[in-house]
């Protein structure tokens, strides 16, 4: 479950290659993938969610219009939309990977006091990305694993990080 503070600092979600279920289908299906009832409702539910969810929350979801899915299926289907580039995993503090379109991919702050969420712009780690590529030659996942810290709040309350 996503924590009781999550702020969005983010402009709407970008289109990209796969703005629709059916973008991702027909993706799927270009790459030999079999389209099945199950794939459909995962879909919509990443399409439809407003927010990062967990493969227990996705799997959750799913049940509810198609009961017969488990969790070994959700999982191998987000791990293909991963590799199809469809899907992107992010830690956000110390829960489970969460998921969300590779379209809405941004990076995050995660306060260690409160459990907020801040989404950030995604040129936030623009320079960062640019001079590990230039000078190291190394690509940058900016969104792979949320900035650990203390919100604004937390600090001004003298709030410690919480235990882990």
């Amino acid at each position: 479950m996503e924590s009781v503070l999550d702020v969005d600092l983010l402009p709407e979600p970008r289109a990209g290659p796969a703005a629709s279920p059916q973008d991702v289908l027909d993706l799927l299906r270009t790459n030999g993938g079999r389209v099945t009832r199950s794939r459909r409702v995962l879909l919509d539910v990443l399409f439809e969610a407003s927010r990062h969810l967990n493969a227990e929350e996705i799997a959750e979801a799913v049940a509810r219009v198609e009961p017969a899915v488990n969790m070994s299926t959700v999982y191998r289907n987000l791990e293909e939309l991963q590799h199809l580039g469809v899907v992107v995993h992010t830690h956000l503090g110390h829960g489970p990977a969460t998921y969300r379109l590779a379209a809405s991919a941004h990076p995050h702050l995660y306060c260690e006091s409160c459990g907020g969420i801040f989404h950030l712009p995604p040129a936030v780690f623009d320079e960062l990305v640019g001079v590990a590529s230039r000078e190291h030659g190394f690509t940058v996942d900016a969104n792979h694993f949320a900035i650990p810290g203390r919100c604004a709040g937390c600090v001004a309350k003298g709030v410690p990080p919480a235990a882990p």
